[in-house]
């Protein structure tokens, strides 16, 4: 069975992916959550006919929605479909077993690594449709499989790209936020990388994640921390990224909030995961910091690892420590395995960010631009590098998007003042 921590806490970490649909369906998202749940129930009672009862009631509102929504909720036919293959295949019913396989890789369930190590698949493990089946969706599923083949970049590149600029602490906002928070006593008076992790800590702490909805409009880090006190509510990952980032500049470091994305040949995988990069003058690199999960990664000797250095180290079978206190929402442990070598490694293919660190920085302004720069393997499926452009709905703020496939300038480090 998929993993229930994995679908309600990763599947929406990003809600900014401007290729997802902007306004599902709220009223059947929530009778979908339910609906799951009750399947779910289903599942470990193994009753079948219970979970065709309300599988059938889910594809009854499912066949009503629009062709948008359809596909933005297909995933959770995927789901069902690949739950009930369990069911049936715990029953020891392998035609059925296999059916609800084959519909579930249909709808476009591709959690490769979790199916080869799903027990509840054992009895349909080693049937010839179930390894065709399975070999469909590796080169979409196999998260590891594709980043290993993702690890060529074009450091020969030379475009005329902007710069990234870093908002001074002096700015008004900044000293203001960092007066607010008391941002000095939380970073405490040790060294860089403890100050930074600090921060971390203190923010994952202030704000819960909250991956279900979205950000309020006004995305600065006073404005969306009172927001969550006030209504008693978190932010999905971006939102806590902008609010860590604007920290990070009041206390002058260097940083910027990031966008991991994956491949996503197939134009269905909405999830993205959005942390901070930080720079280090002690370790003269960006560290990385996830505020949603508290982490950051190491290496073999306990040293902080950039997001370029844990990539590299990921695709070269390299040795990595996740931080023992990384967590979500102070529930559940992160363990490496899931958080690196799963979620991670699916969403380190492409990276993303502002290019003017700032803060308010996403906030809707008529007439607003906000300039990103995307790093690209040279593997990518879509090989231009063509700037694109985007605008909101109602044409108040454009995001002009630059792309490139040299990590040098992507991962510059900062001018020095």
């Amino acid at each position: 069975m998929k993993s229930r921590f994995v679908i309600i806490t990763l599947l929406f970490f990003c809600q900014f992916k401007i290729t997802a649909q902007d306004n599902p369906d709220a009223k059947f998202e929530a009778f979908a959550k339910v609906q799951d749940s009750l399947m779910v129930k289903a599942y470990e009672q193994k009753d079948v006919k219970t979970y065709h009862k309300l599988l059938d009631v889910f594809l009854d509102k499912y066949n009503k929605l629009s062709k948008e929504d359809k596909a933005y909720f297909l995933k959770y036919c995927a789901d069902v479909y690949y739950n009930l293959c369990c069911t049936y295949a715990l029953l020891n019913d392998k035609p059925h077993a296999l059916e609800y396989f084959e519909k579930s890789i249909k709808s476009g369930y591709m959690d490769y690594g979790h199916i080869t190590v799903d027990t509840d698949l054992n009895l349909i493990r080693d049937d010839v449709k179930f390894k065709a089946l399975l070999q469909t969706i590796r080169e979409t599923g196999d998260y590891l499989y594709i980043l290993k083949k993702a690890g060529k970049y074009n450091t020969e590149e030379k475009r005329v790209l902007p710069e990234f600029t870093y908002q001074s602490a002096d700015n008004p906002h900044l000293t203001a936020l960092r007066i607010a928070f008391n941002l000095d006593s939380i970073a405490g008076s040790g060294n860089e990388v403890n100050q930074i992790i600090n921060l971390m800590d203190w923010i994952h702490n202030l704000v819960p994640h909250d991956g279900e909805h979205g950000n309020p409009e006004v995305k600065n880090a006073m404005a969306m921390i009172a927001v969550c006190k006030k209504e008693k509510r978190g932010l999905n990952c971006r939102g806590l990224a902008t609010v860590l980032n604007e920290c990070y500049l009041a206390m002058g470091f260097k940083s910027r909030f990031i966008t991991c994305l994956p491949k996503d040949s197939l134009g269905t995988d909405n999830d993205c995961h959005v942390i901070n990069i930080v720079w280090c003058n002690e370790l003269k690199k960006w560290l990385w910091m996830d505020p949603t999960n508290d982490a950051y990664v190491m290496n073999e000797q306990g040293i902080p690892l950039s997001v370029e250095e844990v990539r590299e180290r990921i695709i070269t079978d390299k040795p990595l420590l996740l931080n023992p206190n990384a967590n979500w929402n102070r529930r559940g442990t992160q363990t490496k395995e899931e958080y690196l070598y799963h979620y991670m490694a699916k969403n380190l293919y492409m990276i993303e960010a502002p290019m003017e660190s700032e803060f308010d920085t996403e906030t809707k302004q008529k007439g607003k631009e906000v300039d990103y720069l995307r790093l690209v393997p040279l593997e990518y499926f879509n090989k231009s590098l063509d700037k694109s452009v985007q605008e909101d709905e109602a044409k108040t703020i454009k995001f002009n998007h630059y792309k490139t496939n040299n990590p040098a300038v992507f991962w510059k480090a900062p001018k020095s003042e």
